[in-house]
């Protein structure tokens, strides 16, 4: 069992060979990754060491105190928190050796192709078709509110194989190349003015079996992997205490006097107990990962991020007043990256909207809770066992 202290020599000897002050970005990223030192708890040789999740705090500690780059985990979230797992679990181990290492180091964008135009809360619904031909599967459909599908270089994505099965039982999950014929991405633009999330249009595209990820059959069972991986990763990313948007809005009280009140003092003091409580709540669900695949408590955390990303970017702005409603780079844009905490109070206001959708409306999350964690009777489902061919649409 690999210990803090033995992490620590190692990545004294990792940076001894690699001082990040003369060793190009890049090929310091590749030698972490091949060192072990990229997630402690993933396999050896494939970017970790087997070791306790929780040990990966200490190899990022002592390399952010070298000076050492990190691989833009903004830019590169959707891999980080969604297909790297998802590959890990259910990928063979040519697919994990293939794709693993230029995720991490960020070589590789990647994007979520799950959500269509008439099927979103009811992912299983998607009629996206994926039709062998020999080697390979040509598929065709249409995508929506893809999270910077304009960076990505590859996609998971998930389809309808075989219409004659209920809904659940006939999909299929693959590896998308974005770069391939008949893929057309397209932007959304947003509330806040840029458009970071698109639509994607299939159109004939081929995916070689070799990108097939599970069994034929199997793409529901590996879509909840990935979305139980995603709702931990949203709601329980914030790792230290006030990190994300509550430490935004605890600095602005604290270097603000001339704006605080009693009734807001009370109501900032309720949402910094709310974020301490899911903060740590986040950390529990990080820490069973560590013995198992996400189950469905991070349903739970992510409908509290939710909430309260809204309610303390509206305190935000009832905070500031009248300086609250501005809003700086309201412009069409598509960037390559999604961030909060940098942008001011307006952005972060509209752009919190969306939190109640992505990664699971909260409509969905609420019964997922109430029947998976409360064991409550599950609404009923006429269509469960229907054809998906049958179904109206």
């Amino acid at each position: 069992m690999t210990t803090a202290e033995e992490l620590r020599r190692g990545v004294a000897d990792f940076l001894a060979a690699h001082d990040p002050a003369t060793t190009d970005r890049l090929e310091f990223l590749r030698a972490r990754f091949d060192a072990g030192l990229a997630w402690v708890h993933y396999p050896a040789g494939l970017g970790g060491l087997g070791a306790a999740r929780e040990l990966q705090q200490v190899v990022d500690e002592e390399l952010a105190t070298a000076g050492a780059p990190d691989n833009d985990p903004h830019r590169i979230g959707i891999g980080l928190g969604m297909a790297a797992p998802t590959i890990l679990r259910f990928g063979t181990d040519e697919q994990r050796r293939r794709y693993l290492r230029p995720l991490w180091t960020g070589e590789e964008v990647w994007c979520q192709l799950f959500s269509e135009p008439g099927a979103g809360s009811d992912l299983a619904a998607l009629s996206t078709r994926a039709v062998r031909d020999g080697d390979d599967w040509v598929v065709d459909g249409q995508k929506v509110w893809t999270s910077l599908a304009h960076t990505a270089k590859f996609a998971i994505l998930v389809a309808r194989t075989d219409p004659d099965l209920p809904k659940h039982k006939g999909l299929t999950y693959f590896l998308c190349d974005m770069t391939a014929p008949g893929v057309e991405v397209r932007p959304l633009r947003q509330i806040t003015g840029e458009a970071e999330f698109n639509e994607v249009f299939l159109t004939g595209v081929r995916i070689p079996d070799s990108q097939r990820l599970g069994e034929v059959g199997q793409g529901w069972e590996v879509a909840m992997g990935t979305l139980m991986n995603e709702r931990v990763a949203i709601g329980g990313g914030n790792t230290e205490p006030e990190s994300g948007m509550i430490g935004v809005v605890a600095r602005l009280w604290r270097e603000n006097p001339e704006l605080r009140t009693p009734g807001l003092h009370d109501r900032l003091l309720r949402l910094w107990v709310e974020a301490e409580a899911t903060r740590l709540t986040g950390l529990r669900l990080r820490e069973q990962l560590a013995v198992g695949g996400p189950g469905p408590e991070g349903s739970a955390v992510k409908l509290a991020f939710a909430r309260l990303n809204q309610q303390i970017s509206g305190f935000e702005v009832e905070l500031l007043g009248e300086a609250g409603l501005s809003y700086e780079d309201w412009s069409f844009r598509r960037p390559e990256s999604t961030d909060f905490t940098s942008r001011d109070a307006g952005y972060r206001y509209l752009r919190a909207k969306g939190n109640s959708i992505e990664g699971g409306t909260s409509e969905v999350l609420r019964n997922i809770i109430a029947e998976r964690i409360l064991g409550l009777p599950a609404e009923p489902r006429a269509d469960k066992d229907v054809p998906w061919k049958e179904l109206p649409r």
